[in-house]
């Protein structure tokens, strides 16, 4: 999933002709605490709300003042995890989209971003989550993948992360059923530490689910 495919048609772009109250009003209105400043296609910054509390005149064009923005932003081709990793480093509530020659596309939200990653972690789909802790000389995921499928388990998506350089690696595996006895025991069989395991019960799913599906309804408004 690149970035262009998750640019949002609907948040506008700040010119300097428009005022620190303009730029407000725009900010409450789609729920984000910064904007882009573009004029003629060229991205200039973002300025977030503080930044225009700090003008102490709204009411006067961006562009009257010397503004410091930050310059923070991705190219159109680049993946949805280099988005998320700016985004959080950052702590941004959006980010800016530039084409190759640098031109300005528009901004991906931090909701849309939250919506599109769910999916990519398959986190609207019921089944059990395990999760696993290997050194990083044993780590393998054909020998995962293959100790899941031998238990009649498919893997909905798995994510590995390491706290520090050395450290064991921990995986998170989300699989497509609810009973994951089969593959713990499998992979204790199989000698890998269960670090622990998540199975949801059923009702719990389905509001886990409603709950899931009126926070992207919210956050859509």
């Amino acid at each position: 999933m690149l970035a262009k495919e998750l640019i949002s048609d609907i948040v506008p772009s700040l010119k300097t002709s428009d005022t620190g109250a303009d730029a407000l009003n725009w900010m409450e209105v789609f729920r984000v605490s910064h904007l882009p400043i573009v004029n003629n296609k060229v991205f200039l910054g973002l300025i977030s709300d503080t930044d225009i509390y700090d003008l102490n005149a709204t009411d006067e064009p961006l562009g009257n003042h010397k503004l410091s923005l930050a310059q923070p932003y991705v190219f159109e081709y680049q993946h949805i995890y280099d988005v998320i990793e700016i985004t959080a480093r950052l702590k941004l509530t959006l980010v800016p989209v530039l084409s190759n020659n640098k031109e300005y596309l528009g901004v991906i939200t931090q909701n849309d971003l939250l919506l599109k990653f769910s999916e990519l972690i398959a986190a609207q789909t019921p089944g059990g989550i395990i999760e696993i802790q290997v050194e990083p000389r044993d780590y393998a995921l054909s020998e995962i993948s293959r100790i899941v499928e031998d238990s009649d388990a498919k893997i909905l998506s798995l994510y590995v992360s390491q706290p520090q350089v050395g450290e064991q690696f921990k995986i998170t595996i989300k699989l497509n059923r609810v009973d994951i006895s089969v593959v713990v025991n499998a992979f204790e069989r199989y000698g890998y530490k269960i670090k622990s395991t998540y199975v949801s019960d059923p009702k719990v799913d389905d509001t886990t689910r409603r709950n899931f599906e009126a926070l992207m309804k919210y956050l859509s408004i």
